[in-house]
C-alpha cells in the first residue's frame, strides 16, 4: 500500500499531498514522515503482522502514521475517537494490538482498558526528530496478501466487527475508485470523515493515486463549513445525505459564491431528489454521484459521474474487474429486472472479519463453480439489461405490512419529497409498535402523515409520526435508528 506514495514521491514530490488545520505537507515530506514513524515502531519492537491501535483525530499525523505502519508491515487499526468504553474492551480484546496510540482526550480511557498508552505529543516529537536524521525504514518484507489495516464496523452485531483488509484488495479498490470517480492531479478533495471510517481512509489513498490533495477537515466547525471548503478551493466532496443538508442548508443561509466543486459523491443512504436539485443550484455544473458499497469490499458500484442525472434509482455499475451478482434463495441468479440479495465478486472482496469465522463463513463464501470468494451483502436489488443497479434496501429496511411488501428507504424517500422535512428514517413495525416515521421538520405530526397520504399507499402510510427538532446520528453521520427505536419505546 505504502508503494502508492513511493510513486506520487517519485513522480510528483513537491506536490501538496496533505492539508489539515494546522498546515500543509508535500508527498515528500508525507513520505519522510511516515518513513520515521515506521522507524519509530521498529525501534519499539514491532513487527510485521502486529497491530498498532491509534485512537485519535483525523490530521496529517494520522496520514502519516497510517503509511508508516504499512511500511513497517504492521496492521493499522484506527477507532473513531467517539468510540466509548463499552466497545473499546471489545475491540481490544478482538485485535489484541502491540502498541497503542492515543491523545490527550483518548489516552486516559484507553489506559484503563489497554494499560501502556504512547501519547501523540509525547511521541510525535521523537518521529521528528527521527524525520531530521533522515531515517530510512528497512523493507519489511510486506506481501500482497499481508493485512494493511483493521476497519471496525458496528453492522448488525452488537459488538464492534473488525473487516479485514489486505494490501491487494486496498490498492485494487484505491486505484479503481480513482480511476471510475476520475480524479485529476488539480483536484482538492475536501473530506469531512475520520480515517476510522473506510470512507475517509480511501480517500487519503485515492488522492495519492491520483496524486492530488486532500483537506483532512472532520475536526473544522460546522459553521465554517463552507469557508473552509471555499479557502482549501475543494473541487471533490465526499458526502452523506447529514452532510449534503448542512452544505445545502449553509448555502442558502450564506447567499455568496461557493467554492468550485465539481464532485459531490455519496454513500451511506440516498440523497433524497431535492437535496441533489439544491447542491446543483448552489454549485452550478457540479455532478453528484451514487455509489453503492460495503467496507467488506469497500465500493460495490458507481454511477459514472457524467450519467448523474440519468437513471434516477440506479446507484451504478460494478467496479471494472468486478461483478454484481443477483441471486435468490436458493443461491440462484433472478432474470433482469427482478429482486434478490445483492452478491459482489472480484480483487475487491476482503477475506473476512477478523477472529470471527462464523460471521466470516455467513458473509464471505466461495462461488460454487470457481470457488473465487463472494460477498453476500445481506441487501437487496436488481439489475437492468445494462448492468446497472438499483438498491432496494438492507434485509433489516424490508418487510410486509398489511400484505404488502415494502422498503423503510421507500418511505423515508417520500417524507424527504414533503417542503419542510429535512431529515427522516422510518422503523419497520415490530412486536412493540406499528409502522413508525421520525422526521427533522417544523411541520406537524398531522400534516406531515397528511402529505404522505398524497405520495404512498394507503399500507405504507405510518402509523405513528413523532417530529424532532435534531436527528441523533452515528459516528458517520447516518441515522441513529437504534436511539429512535428507544425513543419510541419510550426508553430514552
Amino acid at each position: 500500500m505504502h508503494a502508492l506514495l513511493d510513486d506520487a514521491v517519485a513522480k510528483t514530490p513537491d506536490a501538496p499531498a496533505v492539508r489539515d488545520a494546522a498546515g500543509r505537507w508535500s508527498y515528500r515530506e508525507l513520505a519522510e514522515y511516515g518513513a520515521a514513524f515506521a522507524v519509530w515502531l521498529r525501534e519499539r519492537g514491532v513487527r510485521r503482522g502486529d497491530r498498532v491501535l491509534l485512537q485519535l483525530p483525523t490530521g496529517r499525523e494520522l496520514a502519516a502514521m497510517f503509511y508508516g505502519a504499512s511500511r513497517c508491515g504492521a496492521v493499522f487499526v484506527p477507532l473513531n475517537p467517539a468510540m466509548k468504553s463499552f466497545h473499546l474492551r471489545q475491540v481490544f480484546d478482538n485485535a489484541t494490538p502491540a502498541l497503542v496510540v492515543g491523545d490527550a482526550a483518548s489516552g486516559p480511557q484507553l489506559a484503563e482498558i489497554a494499560g501502556p498508552v504512547r501519547l501523540l505529543a509525547e511521541l510525535w516529537p521523537e518521529v521528528e526528530e527521527l524525520r531530521a536524521r533522515g531515517a530510512v525504514a528497512e523493507d519489511a518484507g510486506v506481501e500482497p496478501c499481508d493485512v494493511a489495516t483493521l476497519i471496525y464496523t458496528s453492522g448488525s452485531t452488537a459488538a464492534p466487527k473488525a473487516v479485514i483488509c489486505p494490501h491487494a484488495q486496498v490498492v485494487f479498490a484505491s486505484r479503481a475508485l480513482t480511476r471510475v470517480l476520475g480524479y485529476r492531479a488539480e483536484d482538492v478533495v475536501f473530506c469531512r470523515f475520520p480515517m476510522s471510517w473506510d470512507y475517509g481512509l480511501y480517500k487519503v489513498l485515492m488522492t495519492c493515486v491520483a496524486r492530488c490533495e486532500i483537506v483532512l477537515a472532520d475536526r473544522d466547525s460546522d459553521l465554517l463549513l463552507l469557508k473552509r471548503m471555499r479557502e482549501t478551493g475543494a473541487t471533490v466532496v465526499p458526502l452523506v445525505p447529514s452532510l449534503a443538508s448542512m452544505i445545502v442548508t449553509l448555502a442558502a443561509r450564506e447567499g455568496v459564491a461557493q467554492a468550485p466543486v465539481r464532485l459531490f459523491t455519496n454513500t451511506g443512504a440516498a440523497l433524497p431528489q431535492a437535496t441533489i436539485d439544491a447542491l446543483r443550484e448552489h454549485f452550478p455544473g457540479v455532478r453528484v454521484v451514487r455509489q453503492y458499497g460495503q467496507t467488506e469490499a469497500k465500493r460495490i458500484t458507481v454511477m459514472p459521474p457524467l450519467e448523474d442525472g440519468e437513471r434516477p434509482g440506479a446507484v451504478g455499475l460494478p467496479l471494472p474487474g468486478t461483478r454484481v451478482l443477483i441471486l435468490d434463495g436458493e443461491g440462484r441468479e433472478v432474470p433482469v429486472g427482478e429482486v434478490g440479495e445483492i452478491v459482489a465478486e472480484g480483487p475487491h472482496v476482503m477475506p473476512g472479519y477478523w477472529r470471527s469465522p462464523e460471521l466470516t463463513a455467513k458473509a464471505f463464501r466461495p462461488d460454487p463453480v470457481s470457488g473465487r470468494p463472494r460477498l453476500h451483502t445481506g441487501d437487496y436489488g436488481s439489475v437492468d439489461a445494462e448492468g446497472y443497479l438499483y438498491f432496494e434496501g438492507r434485509r433489516d429496511d424490508m418487510f410486509k405490512r398489511k400484505g404488502f411488501r415494502m422498503s423503510t428507504l421507500e418511505i423515508e424517500g417520500a417524507a424527504m419529497d414533503i417542503p419542510g422535512v429535512r431529515a427522516a428514517a422510518a422503523l419497520p413495525p415490530s412486536e412493540r409498535h406499528d409502522l413508525a416515521l421520525f422526521v427533522e421538520s417544523d411541520l406537524s405530526p398531522r400534516t406531515v402523515l397528511k402529505e404522505l397520504t398524497r405520495r404512498l399507499e394507503p399500507a405504507k402510510v405510518p402509523a405513528i409520526c413523532r417530529v424532532l427538532s435534531d436527528f441523533p446520528l452515528t459516528q458517520h453521520g447516518k441515522n441513529a435508528r437504534r436511539e429512535l427505536a428507544l425513543m419510541l419505546d419510550g426508553s430514552a
